[in-house]
């Protein structure tokens, strides 16, 4: 099982600026680098102060020219809010500039408040999003491409530049349900899942769909992958553990507002904290904020199901210092046991 590790943009005090929160997250993935992680992963979101990238191409690119062998993976690109015909353009060009290191993940959108703002409303996302998803694909792979559908309609074109990476950039599909994963593998793309609150039932059907289709494949799946996300914070000893399951607690108060409230209750940009129907201890048992010794056991589950890839969502609001010991101590304590690997020479272990 390799890992990755999810610059979560979370921006709770504006008055932080948007200069410092990109700079924590290009030294996030150079340390992501030094310390082994197969990849970095970089959300998208826009007009709310979680996850916010509103350019997840242009992020990679940056970290890519500060890097050298992370993959980086759009975590994911929303496509309903886009024109496809500009966008693939954009992808191509990222391809070049990242020499083929983009791993393009893709989605539908999650949040009704910046879908609607947008003018592209979340009830109309999964119809757009299976269009747009054809017309990009074939934007990327084939010149003179005409069209003529729903969303869009227009004669032959052909992007340019066209992509390093051939046929196309390597993709990844973002889906929850059992039965779009086993889709979107038989359609040959990579996956990117979560269990939502830790709903291990959830969980185990999603990865069962996944190899299931792959089963089914033969020889076109056997390099199909999967990678899952999930809130997972290395914590030096019990009070720091705390200190971010506190953190957290307040984190998803802003999360489920925008997640499930349509229309949601912002302002100017920031996310208001709603009463969350969980309780502490229950968030709890359903993240994985703890120190190493026991998240080697909570992790070893996804290890032994064949998780390929384990997206760590870690920034729970904790200042940079706190966020770059603790990856320090995922990857001496944790990460070695199960990617068999050896420290990085020049790691420093965290204290």
């Amino acid at each position: 099982m390799e890992f990755s590790h999810f610059l979560s943009s979370y921006y709770p005090d504006p008055s932080y600026g948007g200069k410092r929160l990109f700079a924590d997250m290009v030294e996030q993935a150079v340390t992501a680098e030094r310390l082994g992680y197969r990849s970095i992963t970089i959300p998208e979101h826009h007009l709310i102060n979680i996850l916010l990238t509103p350019s997840p191409l242009q992020m990679a690119v940056k970290v890519a020219s500060v890097t050298e062998r992370l993959d980086l993976v759009t975590s994911v690109a929303v496509l309903p809010i886009r024109d496809m015909r500009v966008f693939a353009g954009e992808v191509a060009q990222a391809d070049i500039l990242t020499d083929g290191r983009l791993v393009l993940g893709v989605g539908r959108g999650a949040f009704g408040y910046e879908m609607g703002r947008l003018g592209s409303p979340i009830e109309d996302s999964r119809e757009k999003f299976d269009e747009s998803l054809d017309v990009l694909l074939a934007l990327l792979t084939r010149e003179d491409v005409a069209w003529s559908g729903k969303y869009y309609d227009f004669e032959p074109l052909t992007i340019m530049p066209r992509p390093l990476t051939r046929p196309r950039p390597r993709m990844m599909i973002a889906s929850v349900s059992p039965e779009g994963i086993s889709a979107m593998t038989r359609r040959g793309f990579d996956i990117q899942t979560t269990p939502l609150a830790g709903d291990d039932d959830l969980f185990l059907r999603q990865v069962g769909a996944h190899k299931e289709a792959k089963s089914e494949m033969g020889e076109a799946g056997a390099g199909l992958r999967i990678m899952l996300s999930r809130i997972i914070y290395c914590a030096r000893d019990a009070a720091d553990a705390r200190d971010k399951l506190e953190r957290a607690y307040e984190y998803y108060k802003r999360f489920t507002n925008v997640r499930e409230r349509n229309p949601a209750v912002v302002n100017r940009g920031c996310i208001e904290p709603l009463p969350y129907r969980q309780t502490i201890e229950e968030l709890d048992a359903n993240l994985i904020i703890c120190p190493p010794a026991e998240m080697i056991d909570r992790l070893a589950p996804y290890h032994e199901v064949g998780i390929d890839e384990l997206i760590l969502s870690s920034n729970l609001g904790q200042p940079q210092a706190e966020h770059i010991a603790a990856m320090e101590r995922f990857a001496s304590e944790v990460m070695p046991h199960f990617t068999g690997e050896r420290e990085p020479e020049g790691r420093e272990r965290a204290g």
